[in-house]
């Protein structure tokens, strides 16, 4: 597909199936990183002493204009964990308040709100969405059931980790604007994988990775904040920009730009990893994956004779989706021979219940990749067995 393979650094033995939980980082942006590297050795002091401020400016433009934001209501996190717990550590909220999820987030979202619930004495709740979802009208009415008088915050996956379902997050995000209920959307697998327009959203935070379907490389991530909001947030490290003494005009920059002395070659590479997507015709590289993940998808859903958990609708997912598996299948004997025997990397997973098959498909991917899991599976799903 559009022979993107040559351009990433992957081993090519292994059939890579699993973009989705660390990413790959192309040649060309890898280049940049390194470049960066090399450029605060050069001169550590001039680097971090004169030039770190206005680099990363720049490189916050750039990423601004891609996801549709202002660049100063954007700042630069290792990964969306940390943007996470920036937000959570800094909302005041205690007894008697609830923070509203789903049942599909992300497990160290998870332990994160469940750890300052505990310190705090707020309920974290997680709304059970029940399988397969139907229509984004039922999910939405399902999901809003759960927002009660104490609900203080509502904690949203934009596309979730272990069912890699794209859920409708506007019309969550205008009704608890409406009620004057805070917003925290993790976008984890969003930017890359779907249009970005956050100041169209109008989320109160999105935590976003671009290590992952951006292809940036590990270590990009970044925290976005309504204006009105920024007030809210305190530094996760206290250092030299907070009672800065030569502020850039933006609290939310200072407090939480600078957090001593780190390595901002992630960071100062985004605006390669856009560009890299720009010429490589990316909307249809994104369309061409997407049906690979549809027909990988229906063909595992045929093998096992159970339904997907969504709709096959364009909406429902893009890049990544999870194919529920046998109730006998043992997860990690299948995975193992997957990688083991067959030296196939894509995770498979139990999960609330159920067992999950996620195909994560990238530019490097091909329909051989896919057909050489499709041939796996029908061997292998008779042999993974609980047992």
């Amino acid at each position: 597909m559009f022979n993107l393979r040559k351009q990433f650094l992957l081993d090519p033995s292994i059939t890579f199936l699993n973009h989705g939980s660390f990413g790959a980082t192309p040649r060309p942006v890898f280049e940049e990183y390194q470049r960066w590297q090399r450029e605060l050795e050069r001169q550590p002091v001039e680097f971090l002493g004169r030039r770190f401020a206005g680099l990363m400016a720049k490189s916050r433009a750039a990423l601004g204009a891609y996801l549709g934001a202002p660049a100063d209501d954007l700042v630069y996190t290792q990964n969306v964990t940390i943007a996470v717990n920036i937000v959570a550590r800094s909302l005041e909220l205690g007894s008697g308040d609830e923070v509203l999820a789903t049942d599909h987030e992300y497990g160290a979202m998870d332990r994160t709100w469940r750890f300052f619930a505990k310190e705090r004495g707020f309920r974290y709740v997680n709304r059970h969405i029940e399988l397969p979802i139907t229509s984004e009208e039922k999910f939405v009415e399902d999901f809003w059931r759960g927002v009660t008088e104490r609900t203080r915050v509502v904690f949203i996956s934009h596309i979730t980790s272990p069912t890699a379902i794209v859920l409708p997050i506007r019309e969550i995000v205008r009704r608890a604007r409406e009620a004057g209920v805070l917003t925290v959307v993790d976008g984890a697998h969003a930017p890359g994988q779907l249009p970005m327009r956050l100041d169209a959203l109008e989320a109160d935070f999105y935590c976003g990775n671009l290590h992952k379907w951006l292809c940036a490389p590990k270590g990009a991530g970044f925290l976005y904040a309504r204006p009105d909001v920024q007030q809210l947030l305190k530094p996760l490290v206290v250092s030299w920009g907070y009672e800065s003494e030569s502020p850039s005009g933006s609290r939310f920059i200072d407090h939480h730009e600078w957090c001593g002395t780190r390595d901002a070659a992630a960071f100062l590479s985004v605006p390669a990893a856009i560009q890299f997507q720009e010429d490589n015709r990316w909307d249809e590289v994104r369309e061409a994956c997407h049906a690979l993940v549809a027909y990988a998808q229906k063909r595992i859903c045929e093998l096992t004779g159970i339904a997907p958990l969504h709709p096959q609708t364009d909406a429902w997912f893009r890049q990544m989706a999870s194919a529920p598996l046998p109730a006998d299948t043992n997860p990690l004997r299948l995975k193992n021979q997957l990688y083991d025997d067959q030296r196939i990397e894509i995770p498979v997973s139990e999960w609330n219940g159920k067992k999950l098959l996620r195909i994560s498909v990238q530019g490097y991917n091909s329909k051989r990749d896919l057909d050489r899991l499709l041939r796996a599976l029908s061997t292998l799903l008779k042999t993974a067995t609980a047992q």
